[in-house]
């Protein structure tokens, strides 16, 4: 009977130097193609490292520059309110001050309306006291042409004056 596979010494050396091609292809392919695979992965995780380095070093200046940025916004968020603050000061100083000049101005007009008046009462009553010497100058002469003496004439118009008198004029 013949068996399937003869394990004769010819196949045993061709299974050997099959083997010994095997293992040297490997040994050579694994120099000339792992061996650069290998150091191509070993600098690509190298440049990941470094990478992920400079992103956390980048992430770390972003985040102290985002800080400084908030601080300064709200300094500046400050300065503006105070700003404000301060033109709100002034403007009421100014809307203050604008009322005091209304209510002086009104004063001096309020003032020069009753000198004014004051004058114009005088005036009056000038013109009725001459009108009340006109008045008293015609009775004299009516008196005189009546033939009164001096006397009459004199007690009629100090009577006419002290009845007409400043108090009946002044209303």
């Amino acid at each position: 009977m013949e068996r399937l596979i003869g394990f004769d010494p010819q196949l045993l050396a061709d299974s050997a130097i099959t083997g010994l091609a095997v293992l040297f292809l490997f040994f050579i392919l694994s120099y000339l193609l792992f061996n650069p695979a290998k150091d191509m992965l070993a600098k690509r995780r190298e440049r990941v490292a470094g990478d992920l380095e400079s992103a956390k070093e980048a992430k770390a200046k972003a985040e102290a520059l985002k800080a400084e940025y908030e601080e300064k916004l709200a300094t500046f968020k400050k300065q503006a309110d105070s700003i404000l603050e301060d033109a709100r000061k002034r403007a009421k100083d100014r809307e203050n001050e604008i009322i005091e000049e209304a209510r002086a101005e009104a004063m001096r007009i309020t003032d020069r309306a009753n000198n004014e008046i004051e004058l114009a009462k005088k005036k009056a009553m000038e013109e009725v006291k001459s009108n009340i010497v006109d008045v008293a100058s015609i009775i004299a002469s009516k008196a005189v042409n009546s033939a009164m003496n001096i006397e009459v004439q004199d007690r009629l118009v100090e009577e006419t004056l002290k009845e007409i008198g400043d108090g009946t004029w002044q209303n």
